[in-house]
């Protein structure tokens, strides 16, 4: 018989619990662990107190001099003021403190402006999590991809992890076959098929150390676990537990709300 890797289910409110790829049912014990904490809002005025902003090409800037994160009206508008059409460069809002194990919640909806370099391409935008403070931009980290057509997708950003896939190794299975990818920078794993709808979108990301859970509008359509990366450029990979939650302006208009966050432990 086929031998696994083991997957160990962290704190709940039941006995500890091994998993074993491929069965899985992956992380669904993962959503139900340690819910016990009340959710805070993590980000709820126009301050944007608690985050900074960082620029390509410039770094970091300061938050009241921007205009690519605007908080009004209770929603977080990504390039409110900029012209269509326009280039605008990518940028991140970055929370200040890191974050381990957590649900992170929120919605968005699209605006109708679109930015060079992307004019012909899909809207796209992205949560980064455990997002490490280096000179890389973007950041190392993992993503939630936001993107017309794609959200859910995760991006491994100088990082690599497991998940499981499909028949043909492609897309997100709860009971299909493990599989690791590496990067030099840049990797995907592909989402299972979702609707995206043309308004408000509701985002659940479930994140428990080295583990996550992608879901959109309620369906569960990604999941990574052992995540990983190199603190330091060698060949030598550390468990990627925590770090740092980023909303990216990626060259669309595009709007947030509720944005909350529920600590696990």
């Amino acid at each position: 018989m086929q031998t696994h890797p083991v997957i160990f289910v962290p704190k709940s409110s039941l006995p500890p619990v091994i998993v074993r790829f491929p069965t899985l049912l992956l992380f669904l014990l993962i959503g139900t662990a340690a819910s016990g904490q009340s959710a805070e809002a993590l980000l709820a005025d126009s301050t944007l107190s608690g985050w900074h902003v960082i620029m390509k090409g410039e770094g970091s800037v300061p938050v009241d001099s921007q205009r690519h994160f605007v908080w009004e009206d209770s929603l977080l508008h990504i390039l409110p003021d900029a012209v269509a059409g326009s280039r605008q460069p990518f940028a991140a809002l970055i929370t200040d403190s890191t974050y381990r194990s957590y649900t992170l919640t929120l919605e968005y909806r699209w605006g109708d402006k679109k930015f060079a370099p992307r004019t012909d391409a899909p809207r796209d935008a992205g949560i980064l999590f455990h997002a490490q403070e280096n000179t890389a931009f973007w950041p190392t980290s993992l993503e939630y991809q936001i993107q017309e057509n794609d959200t859910g997708d995760t991006w491994l950003i100088g990082t690599r992890a497991v998940s499981l896939r499909g028949p043909d190794g492609k897309v997100f299975d709860p009971s299909g076959t493990p599989a690791r990818r590496t990067g030099n920078r840049y990797v995907r794993f592909t989402r299972r098929p979702a609707t995206e709808l043309p308004g408000w979108n509701v985002v659940r990301i479930v994140v428990d150390g080295q583990q996550a859970q992608f879901y959109l509008n309620g369906e569960l359509v990604n999941a990574i676990t052992d995540a990983q990366w190199r603190p330091v450029d060698d060949e030598i990979w550390e468990p990627l537990a925590e770090g740092h939650i980023a909303l990216q302006a990626e060259g669309a208009e595009v709007f947030y709300r509720r944005i909350a966050l529920r600590r696990l432990e």
